[in-house]
């Protein structure tokens, strides 16, 4: 379990308890008792089977694929998958590839529903690229309508294992996730994904290194 956890679920047992004592009426604490409950669920951090082969790109976070299109960037033409995250879904975030951290950027925003395209541009963010396995990925940890706070606990020029835990999105949230245009995608619209362990897309042999 992510620490957050830990910090909210116990939090709001103390309170519950408080008003058990206070109120001489433990009806009074069934609503903490509850979020407690749901904090304690909510920021769950599963152990996760990581793929071993070659070349291949996990998901970097839980949620459903809303997006598979190709792209023109400054960098070039790459291939975008977008993946929304309910608040039924875990919220940890994992690295796609194995690599070195080559860029990580933060960026306050707006707090537009995580479904609403716009939201990969206007809301708060952090956008991380990777360099490793003979090619680049970067991925945008994007906050939601609820999500108020994106945790990421590495620094740039940091090494990454493919499936590392490496950062959080509070509640509802989005992940943009950039790979190069010869990437064989993997996933679909409407598929589920899990962190670190399903593949989005694997490059070709002749790019891997």
């Amino acid at each position: 379990m992510v620490r957050d956890g830990y910090i909210y679920g116990l939090s709001l047992l103390a309170v519950a308890i408080a008003l058990a004592w206070a109120t001489g009426n433990w009806a009074w604490s069934i609503a903490p008792v509850l979020l407690a409950a749901f904090f304690l669920w909510f920021f769950r951090d599963p152990e996760r089977e990581i793929p071993a082969g070659a070349g291949l790109i996990v998901s970097p976070g839980d949620g459903v694929v809303t997006e598979t299109v190709a792209i023109e960037t400054p960098g070039g033409r790459r291939q975008r998958i977008s993946i929304f995250l309910s608040v039924f879904n875990v919220h940890v975030n994992r690295s796609p590839i194995a690599g070195v951290l080559s860029s990580v950027r933060y960026q306050k925003g707006q707090y537009l529903n995580a479904m609403n395209p716009a939201s990969a541009d206007q809301n708060e963010q952090n956008t991380v690229t990777v360099c490793g396995q003979g090619c680049e990925v970067t991925f945008k940890q994007i906050a939601g309508l609820l999500a108020r706070r994106i945790v990421f606990n590495l620094h740039e020029g940091e090494t990454v294992e493919r499936g590392q835990r490496v950062g959080l999105i509070k509640f509802g949230s989005r992940v943009n996730v950039l790979l190069p245009a010869e990437a064989e995608l993997r996933v679909k619209v409407g598929d589920r994904v899990k962190g670190g362990s399903s593949v989005l897309a694997a490059m070709p042999a002749g790019e891997r290194t």
